[in-house]
């Protein structure tokens, strides 16, 4: 029944004390609401009683919907305060004749004092008329604001919204999580039982009604990224596999129950070899699966071109709770080829033993060898130089680590002083993007890119331009996709002219036709000289700049559109048809990472001879010591291999970032343990030498690349003081100094 009332609202109605949502409970009628393009309706009851209040006495209508932003919505400009979170739960429904699910929205939309209009994506989910749902979600502030109001939105037009109660309150801070307990966890040992088949079949079964044999003539060495982990470099197999037949859908394969092998949080690698055999179409998909409860997991995937034994890699992890029923087993190929499986391990990995590894690598290929001499003013050496104290110190580290920031970052001046001290490079989130500068045909707007360069400028950052195109469908605005053949032409070119003509000089590097392994607008469009054409015009418009191919899942072995072999073949293509592709972008979108998996991936790519840069690296973990271990797997391994030259931090702070639990700062400024991880690394890898010259008045030490400072001081007391840099070179660096 709709109900009338203009009775005034309380914050905090509910029980909600601390809710800046006046009337949340809709106990003081529509007071304090509006309809956003459309009627509200205050009821108590719809339907004939069928659609009852989830929580108080009343719940409102959105009728009259002509378009998915008509909804409900509440001005809070005066409740809000700047760089606090707010939490936000909407209990929503929807109503109408025939109607099928649809995503409802919270969106707050905010006008800066300096007149920018900002949309914030608060949350989202898929409500149904069959009962109430809770939406939830989180957000935070950074500007100060004229206006800000929030949004419940979303259903398609014709389609009734119905809210019951909304509540936006100060986020509770999350209770700090433990580190993972691996006390009895027995890193390397093979948790596949009969892994040998020294016992047949045994602890295996057929998933699917195939046949499983044990045959002979597999390889007798284990795949090499395990012999990597498990530093077993002349470990025998004994030549057994598993042979499947009878296979009549993609997904039957060998299979094996792992339930109670598993422990929560730990990182297992999996490795096997794996060969197809019969009247192959194509290329087969091979892979292993992991089916914990509910959940599928991807242990990794090869591409499979021919019938030689294949190598097949990856990584998974329980993390939300222990496995009621875990299975594990191979599947892909199409229906009627034979599946082979040899050397099949899954182990949990040591990443303390990998660190040691990588330090000894890290040691040869990001440091230098380095001679303080000391001499007199006449040449010679030094008298009583053994009594000269010489103290060295680094001040930055010159390899590349950057992170991304967004135009609304710049107005938290606590984002700021984090992002300006901690990185020396930068990228945009959004900003240089196609469709962010010119979202409607001829409304080019590059406002938002110039206040991110100034500030990149003004703190020494060098940045990455990202990007020209962007080959995905649907990321490309809807007026281009409607453009005819010429006139995309037409546009291509005045994008590319219009973007590096300006910006000349400012950008380091360009990815210059994003995800081209994953999308082919651009070419199904125009033609398959486009890409080269793009990366030739872009050389010619801004010669300095290096320009980059960028993609996902190739770093991660999850992913047959992007294997290796695949972006190889692609880059070479390019280079074959002129385009002067001078960097490798790895986007590091990557979930529980292994260090010889990763190092895999780069060794092949590395044949390339092109820069390899993590483009757009993040880590996702609930727990943020799981986190932490992850982002530091990556950096090391990073940093550790001479053909990467760079990393950038896909973002840092929390509800700033494109993926959940991947954030090393809450979104009020606290540094969680992911944080102080990538401090502590920036630590490790700054040098400080402190000691007293030789009789020959050298002063020896092995630093890491970047700029120093040195103190000297003489036993008269005399302090000589010099700035210096330490470049990539093989051969030791001499300084000179005088005293």
């Amino acid at each position: 029944m709709a109900m009338g009332g203009n009775a005034g609202g309380r914050a905090g109605d509910g029980g909600e004390d601390d809710n800046i949502i006046l009337n949340p409970e809709f106990d003081g009628g529509l007071d304090g609401w509006s309809g956003s393009g459309c009627k509200i309706e205050l009821h108590d009851s719809l339907d004939d009683g069928k659609v009852l209040p989830a929580t108080g006495k009343y719940f409102v209508a959105a009728t009259g919907r002509t378009d998915t932003w008509n909804g409900v919505m509440q001005d809070v400009t005066a409740r809000l305060q700047r760089k606090t979170a707010y939490e936000v739960a909407a209990t929503v429904r929807l109503s109408g004749a025939n109607v099928s699910p649809c995503e409802v929205r919270a969106t707050l939309a905010v006008q800066t004092t300096d007149g920018r209009q900002q949309y914030i994506a608060v949350g989202k989910l898929q409500a149904s008329d069959k009962d109430w749902a809770q939406l939830q979600g989180k957000f935070l502030l950074n500007s100060t604001v004229a206006k800000a109001t929030i949004y419940i939105e979303g259903p398609r037009a014709g389609v009734d919204l119905l809210l019951d109660c909304l509540v936006v309150k100060h986020a509770q801070k999350a209770p700090p999580c433990s580190p993972p307990d691996f006390q009895n966890l027995e890193y390397g040992a093979n948790i596949i039982q009969n892994s040998n088949l020294d016992d047949g079949l045994n602890c295996w079964f057929p998933l699917g009604p195939c046949a499983l044999a044990v045959r002979d003539g597999s390889p007798r060495v284990l795949p090499p990224m395990a012999q990597e982990s498990l530093a077993l470099d002349d470990e025998p197999l004994n030549g057994k596999h598993i042979h499947v037949t009878g296979r009549t859908q993609t997904w039957m394969g060998p299979a094996q129950i792992i339930t109670d092998k598993l422990t929560l949080h730990a990182t297992y690698q999996v490795s096997a070899w794996v060969r197809v055999a019969g009247q192959m179409t194509g290329a087969q998909n091979i892979n292993i699966a992991v089916a914990v409860d509910s959940q599928w997991l991807n242990g990794g995937q090869v591409l499979a071109r021919d019938e030689r034994w294949y190598e097949i890699g990856g990584s998974f992890r329980v993390e939300a709770k222990p496995a009621s029923r875990a299975m594990v087993y191979v599947q892909g190929p199409d229906a009627g080829l034979d599946l082979m499986v040899a050397g099949f391990q899954v182990f949990p990995v040591d990443r303390k033993a990998r660190v040691k590894h990588l330090r000894k690598i890290t040691d040869k290929v990001r440091k230098r060898d380095v001679v303080v001499k000391l001499t007199g003013a006449d040449g010679a050496v030094v008298q009583a130089a053994e009594c000269v104290d010489v103290r060295v110190r680094q001040v930055s580290n010159s390899f590349p680590l950057g992170a991304c920031i967004m135009r609304t970052n710049m107005d938290n001046e606590d984002f700021v002083d984090f992002f300006t001290k901690n990185f020396n490079w930068a990228v945009f989130g959004n900003e240089l993007k196609w469709y962010w500068t010119e979202p409607q045909r001829g409304q080019v707007n590059y406002a938002d890119a110039d206040d991110l360069l100034k500030l990149c400028s003004d703190n020494g950052m060098c940045v990455r331009g990202h990007c020209i195109f962007w080959e995905v469908d649907n990321m490309v605005q809807q007026w281009v996709k409607t453009l005819s053949t010429d006139d995309l032409s037409a546009a291509v070119k005045s994008r590319i002219d219009s973007l590096l003509t300006r910006y000349k000089g400012k950008f380091r590097h360009y990815d210059v036709n994003n995800e081209m392994l994953h999308g082919s607008f651009y070419q199904d469009k125009l033609g398959k000289d486009i890409r080269a054409t793009m990366f030739k015009t872009a050389s010619e418009l801004d010669p300095d700049a290096l320009l980059f191919v960028n993609d996902y899942n190739v770093e991660g072995m999850c992913d047959i559109r992007a294997t290796p072999e695949a972006y190889i073949e692609q880059i070479i293509g390019l280079q074959e048809q002129g385009a002067p592709v001078s960097g490798v972008g790895l986007q590091g979108h990557v979930s529980n990472p292994v260090g010889p998996v990763i190092r895999n991936v780069l060794d092949r790519l590395a044949v390339l001879g092109l820069p390899l840069w993590f483009t757009e690296l993040d880590v996702s973990a609930a727990n943020e010591y799981v986190r932490a271990d992850d982002l530091e797997v990556m950096l090391r391994e990073a940093y550790a291999h001479p053909a990467v030259e760079g990393v950038m931090l896909w973002g840092f702070w929390e509800l700033f970032m494109s993926r959940d639990s991947a954030h090393l700062v809450n979104a009020e400024g606290d540094i969680n343990e992911a944080g102080r991880r990538l401090l502590q690394l920036k630590k490790e890898w700054l040098t400080h030498a402190h000691g007293h010259a030789d009789e020959n008045g050298e002063f020896k030490f092995r630093g890491h690349h970047g700029a120093y400072h040195v103190d000297v001081v003489t036993p008269t007391g005399c302090k000589i003081t010099q700035e210096f840099t330490v470049d990539k070179d093989d051969s030791p660096m001499v300084l000179n100094i005088n005293v």
